[in-house]
């Protein structure tokens, strides 16, 4: 038992440090295209696609399992 909970432990570490390295380069980017200019123009083209995912992602919550949204 004290086995697997260090490897949970582990995992958890792991996941924790890939997120964070993710959150670092997605800050990255933002700065650098902040610094050229370009921030503003990505997310004119980056607004609508964030829109529709959060649209289908409230569909997907508020639908519930088994009311049109069950494709199995």
């Amino acid at each position: 038992m004290r086995a697997y909970l260090g490897f949970l432990l582990i995992r958890f570490g792991v996941l924790a440090a890939v997120l964070v390295a993710l959150a670092l380069l997605v800050l990255g980017v933002a700065l650098a295209l902040k610094r050229r200019g370009r921030l503003a123009e990505i997310r004119r083209y980056a607004d609508p696609a964030a829109r529709a995912a959060l649209r289908a992602a409230t569909r997907r919550l508020t639908d519930g399992p088994g009311r049109g949204g069950d494709r199995r």
